[in-house]
């Protein structure tokens, strides 16, 4: 018999600003939600042309950008450059150092360029790596219909209703699962036993559980599981007029201490200092640093 993950608790991702013009809506990486290992901070982000994330650095950690609309370009300091578009992801490790910009496309019509990015810690072995990058195209992203065609999930990682993703794109094990879920739906989608586990609503109401236990969510809540349990059981509502749609991700927690600063994310305060002492003085892994500008964060200086 599998057992249900109950909800821990659930709260809505307040929009503020970020980067140059930017706006997110933060639910990882708040008071809410401080650390829950291995994710680090989880941003629902709107860049509108003339906003973006000009020219910064990393260490410790990876990010995992997915982009629901328009498009985002991204370039770093090692010469490394592309563009990813609707549906896409990028998984970047930030390793020992990194310094990239992340500007969105000017779209004609105005609009905003829309998507997720979480961050991932690194295990405390890898917090060293080369930095390294892995695209991955939204054609290349297996889907499976299920409830009869109610329901929609796109294995971005990990595994669903028989289906496995195409291969693993981070150091951290982590599962992402993109699910619509159209008029009347319902999925009871397994998860990895005693990993940390969330939902995030993008779009609609969702209920989470069966019984005594179901629980209306709605857009722009962060749902945390409790880590007990083997499935989470996924409604929609039979009299929606419209689709909802959610993320819900799982990771294996990683038992070492998280020390943050900023963008450099490691496990003791001595390794911070020496990641700020490192970026200033352009040393261990940020020596292309060094007079450095990105052509892509050139359109934020004024």
């Amino acid at each position: 018999m599998s057992v249900q993950r109950a909800i821990k608790k659930n709260f809505l991702a307040v929009e503020q600003d970020e980067g140059a013009g930017a706006r997110v809506r933060r639910s990882i990486g708040t008071p809410n939600l401080r650390n829950f290992s291995p994710f680090l901070m989880l941003d629902h982000f709107s860049i509108k042309p003339g906003a973006g994330f000009p020219d910064h650095p990393h260490r410790g950690q990876e990010t995992i950008t997915y982009l629901i609309s328009g498009a985002v370009d991204h370039e770093d300091f090692a010469g490394n450059k592309g563009t990813i578009e609707s549906g896409d992801l990028q998984f970047m490790t930030a390793g020992r150092g990194i310094v990239h910009a992340e500007m969105p496309r000017q779209n004609a019509d105005g609009s905003a360029n829309v998507g997720l990015q979480l961050w991932v810690d690194l295990p405390e072995n890898l917090k060293q790596c080369e930095p390294r990058y892995r695209d991955l195209k939204a054609s290349e992203i297996p889907k499976v219909d299920v409830d009869d065609g109610k329901a929609t999930i796109k294995v971005i990682s990990g595994q669903s209703h028989g289906i496995d993703s195409v291969k693993d794109l981070a150091y951290t094990p982590v599962w992402i699962l993109d699910i619509e879920l159209r008029p009347g739906a319902k999925v009871t989608q397994p998860l990895p036993q005693t990993w940390n586990a969330f939902s995030y609503i993008l779009e609609g109401d969702v209920y989470f559980g069966e019984g005594d236990a179901r629980k209306k969510v709605g857009q722009y809540n962060n749902v945390v599981f409790e880590q007990e349990g083997d499935v989470v059981h996924i409604e929609a509502d039979p009299e929606a007029t419209k689709s909802s749609r959610l993320v819900i991700v799982a990771g294996t927690p990683l038992d070492q201490p998280v020390v943050q600063y900023g963008p450099f994310v490691l496990t003791t305060k001595d390794d911070v200092y020496q990641a700020l002492m490192d970026f200033q003085t352009y040393k261990n892994g940020f020596e292309r640093a060094e007079g450095w500008e990105s052509e892509i964060g050139k359109s934020m200086v004024h």
